[in-house]
């Protein structure tokens, strides 16, 4: 029973607008994606030793306090960068090998529609390049995790096409593995690192024509037959 004293709940309530003490300041989903995609930029920057969940919050406009909320540790903040990595590159992967049950497209048609798959994802996301550059400076479990969660998926996908293309004469002679890292490697980071080309070209300030011009090279290294 309520005494006349006793203070209603709205007395106990915050004020509208203010949150309560140790709780986030935002949203759980728009905080976690506002912090994966600092945190993408951070360590494609800087490393992953170098990065410090401070300038990751900074960088996002919240307290370090939010990364323990969402995601518990700089670790477990790494993992998740990647796994979102993996979600946005799913639909191209799964477009990619999909490619492999079109009759209608020859084995050379299906290399090319899958290289031109692959480039217009890297210029929706460039920042991954640069993320898989320096992630591949190092050895260990990180590695290993974004090597399973999201090359060896695109390489299950795409080495077969390439393979398919070089057996039926459609393609130059050459190591289709060598190939797969050639063609990613070059294209992620072209892309990602189009400022060093500023100085050379102006290809990276007109996007259009810098995919294109990207596209037209990855091809060429195809050989042609």
């Amino acid at each position: 029973m309520k005494r006349p004293n006793d203070p209603s709940p709205s007395e106990n309530a915050p004020p509208p607008g203010r949150r309560s003490r140790g709780r986030p300041a935002c949203s759980d989903a728009g905080g976690a994606d506002s912090l994966l995609r600092s945190a993408r930029k951070a360590f494609a920057s800087n490393g992953y030793e170098a990065t410090s969940v401070r300038e990751i919050a900074k960088a996002s406009g919240v307290d370090p306090a939010l990364v323990a909320h969402h995601f518990g540790s700089k670790e477990a903040l790494w993992i998740a960068v990647v796994e979102q990595i993996a979600t946005e590159a799913a639909s191209v992967i799964a477009k990619t090998a999909a490619l492999r049950e079109m009759p209608a497209l020859g084995p050379r048609a299906r290399v090319e529609s899958a290289v031109a798959l692959f480039i217009d994802q890297v210029f929706l996301t460039p920042d991954v390049g640069m993320f898989f550059s320096t992630a591949a400076t190092e050895t260990g479990t990180r590695l290993d995790l974004l090597t399973e969660r999201v090359v060896r998926p695109f390489h299950d996908a795409l080495v077969p096409l390439l393979r398919d293309a070089i057996e039926a004469g459609r393609m130059a002679r050459q190591d289709p593995e060598i190939l797969f890292m050639v063609l990613t490697g070059g294209v992620s980071k072209t892309v990602a690192y189009g400022h060093a080309l500023r100085p050379f070209s102006s290809l990276p300030q007109r996007p259009r024509a810098f995919k294109q011009a990207v596209l037209t090279t990855a091809l060429a290294m195809l050989g042609r037959i």
